[in-house]
């Protein structure tokens, strides 16, 4: 469980930085380079978050219903944030 918090905080830091910081760079000061850069990161940490929640429901560490609103929450700004504070610190560690 604790690589599933990790996780969902960098997920939403990428999504934040992705969309508050490299997007409006892009299209206001006609910096795409930023996109480039940490498109590919969130990417890569959206993937690996749902893959641990998928891990976690399989594995019967975290309840189905946590990991539908844990994959709706990493489409959200800030949803990643409030998934691990309200849902994740109330279940168990363990060696996720």
């Amino acid at each position: 469980m604790k690589i599933l918090k990790t996780l969902s905080i960098l997920e939403g830091s990428s999504l934040l930085l992705l969309l508050f910081l490299a997007v409006p760079l892009k299209r206001m000061l006609d910096m795409p380079e930023a996109v480039s850069i940490i498109g590919p990161i969130h990417g890569v940490l959206f993937i690996a978050f749902n893959l641990a929640l998928i891990i976690a429901v399989g594995k019967s560490q975290l309840k189905a219903s946590y990991g539908l609103i844990g994959f709706i929450a990493s489409l959200i700004p800030f949803g990643s944030f409030v998934f691990k504070a309200k849902l994740l610190n109330q279940t168990p560690d363990s060696s996720l």
